[in-house]
């Protein structure tokens, strides 16, 4: 009772906080002090600044002005009060009409104190309200999720510069007045979305509009996860506000598109978005592929390469001639690897050309040529063009035919370094896969130098994973041997999940299969052989495949044993 006697201006919850000795009585002094001064609600600058669990709080609120606690978790938002409210108020005000009984509205609050939001509501609806207390994070959630029309998102325009100078002013001329006046709250919200996803660590934001919703995702780690549902309503304007940020055609609806957003975080850094329309059956659906320049300044070390394979990485580029490629699916990885190797090599006695589709990551000190088939700028015409501009290393972004495959291994056998990718599910089979395309063997066997093939795959998070109770015969069935059960360190972690992670996992890490093409593989080549007597003979030579490669992972703690199994077959 001291602290209450010290601090008698101390009322309702702010007092049981204070009295229970939740908070000290000056920090809480000095934290009503700073939310009023920047103008924001207590309950929030609590939870985000003196760190006090939501649940406790909303508990302590609870019980002060004895009103009911309720579980937004467990809400269904289809049943959400729309009708006769100013959206406006709910966005303000953070306070959500969640039930209706009669001429009686039940408000889901973190803070009843706010009268003037109960007041605000009460005039909008024009019936009474009761509150229902709920935890701050989960209402800032369910709204945001579910009212895009918010002018008051915690962002201020100046955080940003979009790029958007070639912006056509006459392409908004068929805008009507309505849409204008609604212009800034979705520019608000789209700048929010990516500033969200780029904090988050996304990969790629999917726009997607059905026929009964609109839902926005964002690829974390590798996994797609529901971030938001605006109203169906602003398919369109999204759809078109992404388009013009993309500079592109807002009038053409019927086909694919591409385009780019630089979004500008500061003087020295600045992020560029990939941007691809696709007409679907209820409108446009718009797919962002975050492109961050830095990834590809990490350094090899930070890519996950064991330090066998960081030796072959390494002595591949140290070749002056031959054929470095990367094999992966979409999504794996493959561009940073490529442009690690280019910054390794990216000095001022080595010419450095590259053709893209599109050009990812911006280098400088290396020419970089964007493919254009409209205009006849493919990749094979790109590199007949490399080879008469005195090129050290050359990169092709990525071998989908034989014409190009063929440029680039005559480019490869007469003093050049190519570096290229193409899609096959393991090294043995990208050697398979340039012989189907017509390549011969020997020139095959003659050219590449090292094939690398990856997938990514989520880390565990160290502060919370756990170890994993697997029976013994379990392990061996999955590919771990009986010296790998036997090592004093040998140790297998699962994922648990805390507030610094995402259900237990926290970025990501490569497993690779780095196969370097030795003399028995290039007599295999050049036998015909197929991608098992290939694989057969990279094992033998000690090269581990990507399902080896991701049990080693799994032995270090680094991944757990379900994360492998989703990456690499068995």
């Amino acid at each position: 009772m001291a602290a209450l006697q010290s601090s008698p201006k101390f009322t309702g919850f702010i007092r049981r906080l204070v009295e229970d000795e939740i908070v000290s009585a000056e920090n809480m002094q000095n934290a009503i002090l700073s939310a009023k001064k920047a103008h924001q609600d207590i309950v929030p600058y609590l939870i985000d600044q003196l760190k006090i669990p939501a649940l406790q709080i909303a508990e302590k609120i609870s019980q002060e002005f004895g009103e009911p606690l309720f579980d937004l978790s467990i809400y269904d938002p289809a049943q959400i009060i729309r009708e006769g409210i100013d959206e406006k108020i709910i966005t303000k005000h953070r306070i959500l009409p969640i039930f209706k009984r009669g001429n009686l509205l039940y408000i889901a609050t973190s803070n009843p104190t706010n009268m003037d939001a109960m007041d605000a509501i009460r005039f909008s609806s024009k019936m009474n309200v009761e509150a229902i207390i709920v935890e701050y994070p989960k209402l800032q959630k369910l709204i945001e999720q579910n009212f895009a029309e918010a002018d008051t998102f915690e962002f201020s325009d100046d955080d940003i510069d979009l790029n958007l100078e070639q912006e056509d002013i006459s392409q908004k001329e068929d805008e009507d007045d309505d849409q204008k006046a609604d212009e800034a709250p979705i520019v608000k919200y789209i700048n929010k979305l990516l500033i969200d996803a780029i904090r988050m660590g996304a990969s790629d934001l999917h726009f997607e509009p059905y026929e009964k919703m609109y839902r926005v995702r964002y690829r974390v780690d590798g996994v797609l996860r529901q971030i938001a549902n605006p109203p169906l309503q602003l398919a369109t304007r999204l759809a078109s506000r992404l388009k013009v940020m993309s500079q592109m055609d807002i009038s053409e609806k019927r086909l694919p598109q591409d385009g780019r957003i630089k979004l500008k975080l500061s003087k020295s850094k600045a992020i560029d978005f990939r941007v691809n329309s696709l007409p679907t059956l209820f409108g446009e659906k718009l797919v962002l592929r975050i492109l961050d320049p830095s990834s590809a300044m990490l350094g090899i070390d930070a890519l996950g390469y064991e330090p066998e394979q960081k030796e072959l990485f390494m002595q591949a580029l140290d070749k002056p001639q031959g054929m470095l490629l990367i094999t992966g699916p979409t999504g794996s990885g493959k561009t940073v690897s490529l442009y690690t190797g280019l910054n390794i090599l990216n000095r001022e006695d080595t010419n450095i050309s590259t053709a893209e589709d599109p050009v990812e990551i911006n280098l400088e000190g290396i020419n970089q040529v964007n493919v254009n088939a409209k205009v006849g700028l493919t990749f094979s015409a790109a590199l007949k063009s490399f080879l008469r501009q005195d090129p050290d290393i050359v990169m092709v972004g990525e071998i989908r035919d034989l014409e190009t495959a063929e440029i680039a291994i005559k480019a490869a056998q007469t003093g050049h370094m190519v570096m290229s990718t193409l899609h096959t599910n393991s090294a043995p089979e990208t050697l398979t896969r340039l012989r189907n395309m017509g390549v011969p063997s020997f020139n095959i066997a003659t050219s590449v130098n090292l094939v690398i093939a990856q997938r990514l795959a989520r880390r565990l998070c160290p502060q919370c994973k756990v170890p994993a109770n697997i029976p013994e015969p379990s392990l061996l069935e999955m590919g771990f041997t009986e010296a790998d059960l036997k090592h004093p360190d040998f140790h297998v972690y699962q994922p648990a999940g805390c507030s610094e992670c995402r259900e237990g996992y926290k970025g990501r890490v490569g497993i690779y299969e780095v196969m370097k093409v030795t003399p028995e593989i290039s007599k295999i080549i050049m036998e015909d052989g197929n991608a098992l007597e290939i694989a057969a003979a990279s094992l033998k030579s000690g090269f581990n495949n990507l399902r080896r490669s991701g049990l080693m992972k799994v032995m270090q703690g680094i991944t757990s044993l379900q994360e492998v199994n989703r990456v690499t077959s068995e």
